[in-house]
């Protein structure tokens, strides 16, 4: 379905639309959900990717004043654990009660590559450990421009290798929002085109598949979503990108191959100008036999799933059903 079909079948779909599962129809956008896109929009996120020198200077600051990726409290009912994996620290996090014959979960977080996982990550970490009863595996993978696709995506792809044959007859999915979505649908290319196995699901959150943000339409969404803006998200995935060309599937994997994938499920929102690249992953897969489920909702922004609103709460407890 192309993205001008698909945003005139939302006209008719208050709410939002689910695809490759039973087509239900949800509620209009909720009140809190409207006020939190007003509150994004004070806030200094898109000024941050509103030009190449705004994004240039962040990664300066960043680079003097690396932000800490530790943890904070996860309250009570998880424990966490801190090892190192191929030069890189990995978080384990596991309930209080016991890990035996529990699944597992690999978390990639977002932030445009150049970003630390944040509380909001951790917290999200948390609630999957606690609520769904499953250990999370949470790579620190090195950030752009010190370290790049190249040898973010094998290494992330050789921890999940590892991982999958570790975890032996549990259930391992990989969770990822943003760029972590991105990055996970480039590792599991990667494992699949070097003969490993794959995860059981991959659940992709607000996914960068293409970091070209090219599409002409992407213009007049990039307006209206009140967190992201073309210049700086192109600006970052050069920086990710390396030597590599931003087209590569390492940095844009809607680029790649999409056959004998693990299933996935998506969730996007269209006020997120990144939104036309989860319709076409999702029929990229489908086109090939992968079973997709696509949860598209209007009005709502990047990361929607991750808020405190009720749309937010109702995709988690979709996560929460998809990796326990």
């Amino acid at each position: 379905m192309s993205v001008a079909r698909l945003v005139s079948a939302l006209q008719f779909c208050p709410g939002g639309c689910v695809f490759g599962a039973r087509a239900s129809r949800d509620p209009a956008p909720s009140l809190q959900s409207r006020a939190f896109n007003l509150l994004l929009g004070l806030l200094p996120h898109k000024e941050r990717l509103a030009s190449v020198e705004a994004v240039q200077a962040h990664v300066q600051k960043l680079a003097l004043e690396p932000a800490s990726f530790e943890p904070p409290d996860l309250g009570g009912g998880v424990e966490v654990i801190l090892t190192k994996m191929g030069g890189w620290p990995v978080y384990y996090t596991a309930p209080s009660s016991g890990h035996e014959g529990c699944n597992y979960v690999m978390f990639l977080h977002g932030g445009g590559y150049i970003n630390e996982i944040v509380p909001a990550h951790w917290r999200f970490v948390g609630e999957m450990t606690r609520k769904a009863h499953v250990c999370c595996v949470v790579p620190i993978y090195p950030l752009a421009p010190r370290a790049t696709a190249k040898d973010v995506v094998p290494a992330t792809a050789e921890l999940l290798r590892m991982l999958l044959e570790d975890a032996g007859d549990a259930k391992v999915t990989v969770v990822g929002n943003s760029a972590g979505a991105g990055l996970a649908l480039a590792a599991c290319q990667w494992l699949r085109d070097h003969g490993h196995p794959q995860p059981s699901r991959m659940v992709l959150i607000s996914p960068a598949a293409d970091a070209s943000v090219s599409r002409p339409e992407q213009v007049a969404i990039a307006a209206r979503d009140p967190i992201q803006d073309i210049p700086g998200i192109v600006e970052a995935g050069r920086l990710y990108a390396g030597e590599l060309d931003v087209g590569h599937p390492f940095v844009s994997p809607l680029n790649g191959a999409f056959r004998a994938l693990a299933p996935m499920t998506i969730f996007a929102g269209t006020r997120d100008l990144l939104y036309p690249d989860s319709i076409d992953l999702a029929e990229k897969a489908r086109a090939v036999g992968v079973p997709v489920e696509l949860h598209l909702l209007r009005e709502q922004p990047h990361n929607f799933a991750l808020m405190p609103t009720p749309e937010g709460r109702r995709a988690r407890a979709i996560i929460l059903r998809a990796v326990a």
